[in-house]
């Protein structure tokens, strides 16, 4: 399963996937650009075990109907990479009353990975791939998780990604001895449409179409940015690693304060509080 998989370093991952020989459930917010991304990897790939499941992962309503949907139609899980991320500029809330950035690029993975633990523990190994950033903060404002005193964007998005990767490595332990791993990694900066996003929301329209031009002159390929996760997903070298940060298809160290276990235990039951899930300890 890939999540965020119609466009950019999803796609490219999905169709990595399928030319491995898996069946890839991809997982995108808009039907109609879903179908275009699944036709045109069946066609490339001739992988014709493509499935497209529809789900807006700031909804934790939808994202609970996405498990129901993908384990009526599986039993199994092998490989999870949760890639859909966002750099929303201005504090809106989801419809949970969560904060965005939070409810997208953390609890958004969050919440879909522990419903989807049991389907994951159902064979001898299985692999959880979460696409955080070298943008993670090396603080966290915990009486301000939600950024209703301060909104700095990048701030906010990078507060998110560090909530990931603390519960990356609170969710290892967890899983220790289970055969299920899970690591976090930074894919570079790469040109996709958050790029797009980002700057079309900060800029108007005059400065941001030659800006989003240049820039991406300068930027990692979605192909480029792909090839740690589909290496985390596909090699034997790193069968039954887990727990850790790969950058460049490299392990690397993430920022001291991701590695405070204390801190790990603290965002771990607050995002359970956030997302409403009390089963999973």
């Amino acid at each position: 399963m890939v999540t965020g998989a119609n466009s950019g370093m999803g796609k490219v991952v999905a169709q990595g996937l399928a030319r491995e020989g898996a069946t890839v459930v991809m997982v995108c917010r808009d039907l109609r650009n879903g179908q275009k991304a699944q036709n045109e990897i069946k066609l490339t790939t001739g992988n014709t075990a493509i499935d497209l499941l529809i789900a807006d992962l700031s909804s934790q309503r939808a994202v609970r109907r996405l498990v129901q949907e993908f384990k009526q139609r599986n039993s199994s899980l092998h490989v999870l990479v949760n890639n859909a991320g966002a750099h929303i500029q201005k504090r809106v809330l989801s419809a949970d009353g969560i904060e965005m950035n939070l409810a997208v690029n953390h609890l958004s993975s969050f919440l879909l990975t522990n419903l989807l633990i049991d389907v994951l523990r159902t064979g001898e190994t299985a692999r959880i791939i979460n696409v955080a950033s070298n943008a993670m903060t090396r603080t966290i404002d915990l009486y301000d998780i939600q950024s209703e005193r301060s909104f700095v964007p990048m701030r906010v998005y990078g507060q998110a990604k560090l909530q990931m990767v603390l519960c990356t490595y609170a969710l290892a332990r967890r899983l220790t001895g289970t055969g299920v791993t899970v690591n976090a990694l930074h894919p570079g900066i790469t040109a996709t449409n958050l790029v797009d996003v980002a700057v079309h929301e900060r800029f108007s329209p005059l400065i941001a179409r030659p800006l989003v031009f240049i820039l991406k002159h300068f930027l990692q390929t979605p192909e480029q940015g792909a090839k740690t996760a589909l290496y985390l997903a596909t090699s034997s070298i790193v069968e039954g690693v887990t727990g850790k940060y790969f950058v460049k298809g490299r392990e690397k160290p993430s920022v001291p304060i991701s590695y405070d276990v204390a801190l790990q235990e603290r965002i771990w039951k607050l995002s359970k509080t956030l997302v409403g899930l009390d089963q999973y300890h």
